[in-house]
């Protein structure tokens, strides 16, 4: 296809932007940024019985979080504006006057109790060419009857009007060609009267066409719609523009099958919305992955995988190596299940990444959740503080249980650690161990640690036993990065401070 390439991101304001919608929306960028492309945002608010306010706002907020950027759209704007459907009335109108004229729509009367009492006397009824003409609408009324019934203020629909018999090709740049036999698509309804809006599938067709959309990347979903938008593209004469379509494979829960859903975040422990999302009605609290701690960077990484593979067994990949990379061949046809533990890798991977300064901005607020005042500490005590523990950590909030001895003073001793390494001769061989390190003339990591280790082989005691302790006293508990960076950042008054806390404090349960 010898054009530009301009690709489209549509999502509906109804509530949150699934998680699924935001790989749909990953793709499409990954697609146009490859390509030199655009990438449209346009806001399908078509359906004003299901508007959920904030949503849109949610939807590009939660875009610019993920680095997801945006050409053109309600608020970029461009050359092919609005962005939004609800101000393309009259495009709208226009167009399925241009479908009545060709007498390719016509216009149905039929109220929803006369729908309720055709489907109750015909069995799998759908209102299609072997139905239409035994229903009340402009096919079956006469003229001068539909004038009347407008003018009064009758509401009403316009249907497309589907001829039996065709074999509708769909041709799909992942699953190849698609042949759906016109016999099975129902007439379905454009536009709606009561509300002075088409639905999805005119306002879907006319906007493609005339923002000049290239390619349709979305959901596997949208798969049956598409040999109804295949044939209104032919009756409005477009055929020849019509973009290229992408069905792309769907989100699988992590267990069982079916679609992924928020419920089985709920059950499972995972986001499945990029930001946290409030109900504006119930007042509901839905997990972000933005607030559960997750890095974009990662977060992009993780979805990139999710359907899609670089050809070999490459993982971790930035923006720009995704977009570089990126091809719609090694799409896969088949569900993707949704491994959220390896979201959880992803972030462990890009945090080890993040300059040790950074991470300590990133960890002064957890500090303040926990009573924790980060103006007590300077930037380079956080800083190195943060950088000794992050190997062992996921998340940033993660931080505060493995550095929190950095920061407060431990006033518990893990009872396992107390049973199997203080002793009786304990607290004297930590009074020694005070000796030594008082007696340091530099108490760096590199300077401390061959004098004291030098001092517990002099004296015939168990090195693990006696580092164990000291790591006791000091830390709270018996794991931590290596001792004697510990006690360098420390420094030497907290560290003896500690010990002697320890030794005043520790008491080993007796034997039962």
């Amino acid at each position: 296809m010898n054009r530009e390439v301009r690709v489209r991101f549509a999502p509906s304001p109804t509530g949150p932007l699934h998680i699924g919608g935001v790989r749909t929306a990953l793709y499409n960028y990954l697609f146009a940024r490859q390509h030199g492309g655009k990438m449209i945002l346009r806001i399908e608010d078509t359906d004003s019985q299901r508007f959920v306010p904030g949503a849109e706002d949610y939807i590009n907020e939660a875009l610019a979080w993920l680095g997801i950027g945006i050409d053109e759209g309600v608020r970029e704007g461009g050359p092919y504006g609005p962005y939004k459907q609800s101000e393309r009335r009259d495009i709208y109108r226009e167009h399925v006057r241009m479908l009545l004229d060709a007498g390719m729509a016509y216009i149905a009367f039929d109220s929803p109790a006369e729908l309720d009492a055709a489907r109750a006397a015909t069995p799998n009824f759908q209102y299609d060419a072997s139905t239409r003409m035994q229903m009340r609408n402009s096919l079956t009324l006469p003229a001068d009857q539909v004038d009347s019934l407008i003018a009064q203020g009758t509401q009403y629909v316009v249907r497309f009007k589907v001829d039996a018999g065709r074999a509708v090709e769909v041709n799909d740049l992942i699953r190849g060609k698609v042949v759906i036999k016109s016999d099975i698509l129902d007439d379905k309804v454009l536009y709606k009267s009561a509300d002075d809006l088409p639905t999805y599938h005119l306002a879907n067709i006319v906007d493609d066409h005339l923002m000049k959309i290239s390619h349709v990347i979305r959901g596997e979903e949208w798969l049956p719609s598409a040999p109804l938008h295949v044939l209104l593209y032919e009756a409005f004469g477009w055929a020849d523009t019509m973009p290229d379509f992408v069905h792309l494979p769907l989100l699988l829960k992590p267990d069982g099958k079916g679609k992924l859903s928020k419920r089985d975040g709920d059950r499972l422990g995972f986001p499945v919305f990029p930001l946290l999302w409030k109900d504006p009605v119930s007042g509901a609290i839905s997990r972000g992955y933005r607030e559960d701690g997750y890095l974009p960077q990662a977060v992009v990484n993780f979805l990139a995988l999710l359907g899609w593979n670089p050809g070999d067994d490459t993982e971790i990949m930035s923006m720009q190596e995704l977009i570089d990379r990126f091809s719609l061949a090694h799409c896969s046809r088949a569900g993707a299940k949704f491994a959220y533990e390896k979201g959880t890798w992803f972030n462990h991977q890009y945090l080890q990444t993040l300059p040790d300064s950074r991470l300590a901005e990133l960890f002064r607020p957890v500090l303040a959740e926990h009573g924790v005042n980060p103006s007590d500490f300077s930037d380079d005590y956080i800083t190195r503080a943060v950088g000794l523990v992050k190997s062992r950590v996921n998340f940033v909030r993660d931080l505060w249980d493995a550095a929190r001895f950095f920061f407060m003073a431990p006033e518990e001793y893990e009872a396992k650690s107390v049973k199997k390494r203080w002793s009786a001769d304990t607290p004297a061989i930590m009074e020694g161990l005070i000796g030594v390190l008082e007696s340091l003339p530099d108490f760096s990591a590199a300077a401390a640690e061959p004098p004291v280790l030098a001092w517990i082989a002099d004296n015939g005691y168990h090195l693990g036993n006696v580092m164990n302790a000291f790591r006791l006293t000091v830390v709270g508990e018996c794991k931590g990065p290596h001792m004697f960076d510990i006690t360098e950042l420390l420094g030497r008054s907290e560290t003896i401070a500690r010990i002697r806390r320890g030794i005043e404090t520790i008491q080993r349960p007796a034997e039962s």
